[in-house]
């Protein structure tokens, strides 16, 4: 499969919510017209999204919503738990291993480190903080296949440098720093700055303004 856009695949993670929200009102079928107007996008751009991964839908009828919904969870790789570490159990941090809609979609977060003596030992809504020097042992024997970086910027790079020696190859980074990844690490950053700044640029463009 060649590859997807970024931008793609978070579409597709908007269309599935909307989907479930469908099934939650037991609605059997739906439009590409309705999935673009929730979405803020076009027909023709859902249309396209959903091609690159086969055909969905009939003309006329729409898609069957449970059908779409399946399809797109195994898209996502949502058919499946996936293991996770948190580093780093400062507010973010914190704030995310106690965040119970990872369940829900398959995300078990397995432990939180830091090295805040303070800190290691404590549960999180039953996660542990461990001490970060058990880190190396603990991804030996347990596996996980995702990170979440929670640490100040000045200690980012060297941490996902551990992760990385560590053997995972997944890491969403929440320090607002640019990390540079080994060829075959995905990292993907969460800017909240940046996020905001889209907010203010929409607010200061509105028509009328």
């Amino acid at each position: 499969m060649k590859r997807i856009a970024d931008s793609t695949v978070r579409r597709l993670s908007i269309y599935l919510r909307f989907l479930e929200e469908f099934e939650g009102r037991g609605l059997a079928t739906v439009s590409s017209e309705e999935l673009a107007r929730r979405g803020g996008t076009t027909s023709a751009q859902v249309r396209k999204d959903l091609s690159f991964f086969g055909s969905f839908g009939k003309r006329g009828l729409g898609y069957s919503v449970p059908e779409l919904s399946t399809a797109l969870r195994d898209i996502l790789g949502l058919g499946k738990e996936w293991k996770v570490v948190i580093i780093g159990a400062g507010k973010i941090g914190a704030a995310l291993a106690q965040y119970r809609g990872f369940r829900q979609r398959g995300f078990v977060i397995m432990a939180a480190y830091d090295t805040n003596p303070e800190k290691i030992g404590r549960k999180l809504e039953g996660i542990e903080i461990r001490d970060m020097k058990r880190f190396e042992d603990d991804v030996a024997e347990q596996k996980p296949e995702i990170a979440v970086l929670a640490i100040p910027p000045d200690e980012a790079q060297s941490s996902l440098d551990r992760i990385a020696r560590a053997g995972i190859r997944a890491v969403l980074n929440f320090a607002p720093v640019q990390l540079h990844a080994t060829g075959d690490m995905t990292v993907k950053t969460v800017n909240m700055a940046m996020e905001l700044e889209g907010l203010t640029f929409a607010l200061t463009n509105k028509d009328g303004n």
